[in-house]
């Protein structure tokens, strides 16, 4: 819950409550019914049948209004709404209880806060880049609403894709929902948003499958004109108050603790760190030794650090053999800079580091050990007795105690000295050829505007360079369908991590099956036509011939790449 400072200017009903709290939720529609994600069923008034992958959206600038003209409005808070997330509500809270005529709010934020320090900003607050994805990184400001999705012309069997960036400070758009407002209690407000009613005036072919809402720009223009009436209030009802959230306690804490301390440069957004297991130096020292322990394998020959070597700790062999020189058709990922992410492995399987630290121990084709045969080795190691007791306040050996010390260790491993930062810095300079491929990096790729940049931080944007998501690429697939082999949505086929890439031109061979040895062929494979799928990400389906970059211009974009 999000409580800011308010302007107050309301007379109160000396019957009610002097204030209640007031939830809006979010419902996403198409045409009337509930939209559902992932499928490409919709058809729009020239009969392109379209599909939404991603519906999110920034809101500010809530605000009550009373029939005498009185504004109860909350000028500070700010919701992120994302339909994939199932985040869809903002809460309001000490809202003045009474009647009102109508709830307002804006699409976008005000300059002020479109133009704030990202990295300011708390792991879960709104406006978090880590946690929205919004933030268009160097070129200044957020996105106030991002739409994509699938698309397929009359009579074409193969979708294309289409990605709607909304944005910039003259594109804040307000929306007035005037209906009969009585708070007397704790109570939620439906809010529905008819995508059809956003579209309404667009045509994929016609208009153009993309806009990042330059000034002048058709496509943004059509959909300012038509959010006011895509939003509708449904209905305000009274609702139980919301349960309060457990407090989260440290797990197994020893008696005397020494806090491990991590200075991140102002740029860098700030990661939501497991509040479970704070970083402790004698756990990130235990997490080391474990790392590089071999008697976490069943031969006593593997350790973590077989697989992943060095200061970046990745893997230059497409496939990293496990005890018995098996292999799966997986490249191992380089383990850096996980403080900020959400899921782990190429395919999302594990949900904390935790998890995936004890998972490749077990894994028949990697350590093949049983954890409680590693836990009776540690045992026997008085060495190992004296750190675990150090770092955990039982003392004990165990399996978990083993995944939050590793976990420890894990997160505190960060890359962020590259020439890149140290030009962020102003310590360094970039060289014209690595400015321009800077340039190219972040640079749309829009032809109907003259737009012919690269494209890629769309996936690989934010101070992070990556989005943390899960995309299809376009690669040719084997039987490794990817995220979808943990979810079971066909809607997830072929998509897997996307990784960071800082360190890049330490970290070949790249992508998922380590298919690429070079940053050549990486670029390559998006300047050429992208084998079409129905799960290819929209950012990749609306160009389906490629970027088409020019020699000079694929030799810039790897000069800028190797600064990171």
């Amino acid at each position: 819950m999000y409580r800011s400072v308010i302007s107050l200017i309301f007379c109160f009903a000396a019957n009610l409550p002097a204030e209640v709290d007031l939830r809006l939720n979010f419902s996403h529609q198409l045409k009337g019914k509930a939209l559902i994600a992932d499928s490409l069923r919709y058809k729009n008034a020239s009969s392109e049948v379209y599909s939404s992958t991603r519906l999110s959206y920034l809101v500010s600038g809530i605000a009550l209004h009373a029939e005498n003209g009185q504004i109860y409005n909350v000028s500070e808070l700010v919701g992120y709404i994302d339909d994939s997330s199932s985040r869809h509500s903002i809460q309001l809270a000490d809202v003045p209880a009474g009647k009102y005529s109508a709830l307002s709010f804006y699409i976008g934020l005000d300059q002020q806060q479109n133009h704030s320090n990202p990295a300011l900003y708390p792991a879960n607050h709104p406006l978090n880049p880590n946690l929205n994805n919004m933030h268009w990184d160097w070129q200044g400001g957020y996105i106030f609403m991002a739409l994509e999705g699938h698309c397929r012309q009359p009579g074409e069997k193969m979708p294309t894709g289409y990605a709607y960036h909304f944005a910039n400070d003259a594109n804040r758009t307000r929306v007035m929902l005037e209906a009969e407002i009585d708070l007397q209690t704790d109570s939620a407000a439906l809010i529905s948003f008819d995508i059809a009613k956003l579209l309404s005036q667009i045509s994929f072919a016609d208009d153009g499958a993309t806009t990042h809402s330059q000034a002048g720009d058709p496509v943004a223009e059509k959909i300012r004109a038509a959010i006011p009436s895509a939003f509708q209030l449904q209905a305000v009802a009274p609702v139980r108050a919301m349960p309060s959230q457990p407090v989260v306690e440290a797990i197994d804490l020893p008696a005397s603790i020494t806090p491990h301390p991590i200075t991140l440069p102002k740029y860098i957004p700030i990661p939501k760190l497991p509040l479970d297991n704070p970083l402790l130096t004698e756990r990130v020292e235990l997490g080391e030794m474990l790392f590089h322990e071999t008697k976490l394998s069943r031969t006593n020959e593997l350790s973590c650090a077989s697989c992943h070597q060095g200061e970046t700790l990745s893997d230059p062999r497409q496939f990293s053999p496990g005890v018995d020189g098996k292999h799966n058709q997986r490249h191992s990922m380089p383990l850096v800079n996980l403080a900020w992410k959400k899921s782990f492995f190429w395919d999302g399987r594990a949900s904390s580091l935790r998890l995936q630290a004890l998972m490749p121990i077990e894994d028949h084709l990697e350590m093949d050990e049983s954890l409680d045969k590693v836990v009776a080795k540690l045992e026997n190691d008085p060495v190992y007795q004296n750190l675990f007791a150090a770092a955990f306040g039982s003392a004990a050996i165990s399996a978990e105690n083993i995944g939050l010390a590793m976990e420890n260790f894990l997160l505190t491993q960060m890359s962020f000295d590259s020439k890149f930062d140290r030009a962020s810095k102003g310590l360094d300079k970039l060289t014209k050829e690595e400015q321009r491929g800077f340039e190219l990096f972040f640079t749309e790729f829009e032809p109907r505007l003259g737009k012919f940049g690269a494209d890629c931080f769309h996936c690989h944007g934010g101070a992070l360079f990556t989005d943390h998501s899960f995309h299809n690429n376009g690669l040719t697939t084997n039987d490794d369908i990817g995220l979808a082999a943990t979810t079971g949505k066909a809607s997830d086929r072929y998509k897997f991590s996307t990784p960071s890439l800082r360190n890049i031109s330490l970290t070949a061979p790249y992508m998922h099956d380590g298919r690429f040895s070079s940053l050549e062929q990486v670029i390559d494979h998006y300047n050429s036509p992208i084998e079409a799928s129905a799960t290819l990400d929209p950012n990749l389906a609306k160009h389906p011939q490629g970027l088409g970059l020019s020699a000079e211009d694929k030799n810039a974009l790897i000069a800028f790449l190797k600064t990171l």
